[in-house]
């Protein structure tokens, strides 16, 4: 069997931040990892499902919106991965973190949370995706330019 791409990153070396996984094509593969693999730091259900149900929204309604295919967290609980079409790395992460901006300014309800929306709504928490989203900018205060995972 093939090893996937994922699984050959050196998860004991990764850091927090956000790294180009694979490129397919004209579509991007990102890796936002917001906490370091195998530390025991990890996102509950709750977190994970309501900064997945914010930054989905902001991201497809924001100037990128028609490139955006896909945000949505990691199985590992330490991160998230986002996938763009005909991507450049430069603009990518100015509205990530524009969206991650704007979530921690919210003040309404979590968009997609209701029965009729969402099929597990009661495990949305606004101030736990605040919180992450606060985490995950000034993860990417100092995020290199070339996205690239350290060897």
């Amino acid at each position: 069997m093939q090893t996937i791409a994922s699984f050959t990153v050196d998860h004991t070396v990764l850091e927090p931040g956000m790294y180009v996984s694979r490129i397919d094509g004209d579509i991007t593969t990102y890796d936002l990892r917001t906490r370091k693999p195998n530390a025991g730091d990890y996102m509950d259900e709750e977190t994970m499902h309501s900064v997945e149900h914010m930054l989905a929204t902001l991201l497809r309604n924001g100037p990128l919106g028609a490139q955006i295919l896909y945000f949505g967290p990691m199985g590992c609980a330490t991160g998230f991965y986002l996938l763009v079409r005909d991507a450049d790395n430069a603009r990518v992460l100015a509205v990530l973190k524009e969206a991650l901006a704007d979530t921690v300014a919210f003040g309404g309800e979590i968009y997609g949370c209701s029965a009729r929306e969402c099929g597990n709504y009661r495990t949305l928490n606004l101030a736990k995706a605040k919180k992450e989203a606060a985490r995950t900018l000034k993860t990417l205060e100092n995020i290199d330019g070339s996205m690239q995972y350290v060897a």
